[in-house]
């Protein structure tokens, strides 16, 4: 046991290093991207009217962040599995992930003018938090254990 905890050191270490560069990513979140809902949905959200936003901008800030999340949960599952197929295939999925979430989010905004807000803020946070990695490991792990 203890001589594969050191075989496998620098494999735990990169993890750590990746999962720390995730949480700096979420602590420097207001510095780093424009995203007028992240006050919103901090405060009463359910009795106040969605915050003024530039559509553009929003766009980009959360298409940096959802990168930013997904080259290091990328780089989380190619460090525990490393195998490539594996990887282009979640990457694929981070891709379509990303479009239908993206699309739903303005769709949301734009259709449902703040009646619906618990599905804004879901599907926000799937756009912005890391979750998706988490889904990911179980499911590429059972995938190894049945080859």
């Amino acid at each position: 046991m203890r001589n594969k905890l050191f075989q496998n050191k620098w494999t735990i270490v990169l993890v750590i290093l990746l999962v720390g560069l995730l949480t700096l990513v979420r602590a420097f979140e207001d510095q780093l991207f424009y995203d007028p809902f992240l006050n919103y949905f901090k405060g009463d959200f359910h009795s106040h009217p969605l915050p003024a936003y530039e559509s553009v901008s929003l766009f980009f800030g959360l298409f940096f962040r959802y990168i930013i999340n997904t080259v290091l949960s990328l780089g989380i599952l190619y460090i525990l599995f490393k195998e490539v197929e594996m990887i282009q295939f979640a990457a694929v999925l981070y891709a379509f992930f990303f479009l239908v979430l993206i699309v739903a989010f303005f769709a949301i905004i734009h259709f449902y003018k703040g009646h619906n807000i618990l599905m804004l803020f879901y599907v926000r946070r799937f756009l912005i938090q890391p979750i998706f990695v988490i889904l990911f490991i179980p499911a590429f792990y059972y995938q190894n254990q049945n080859k």
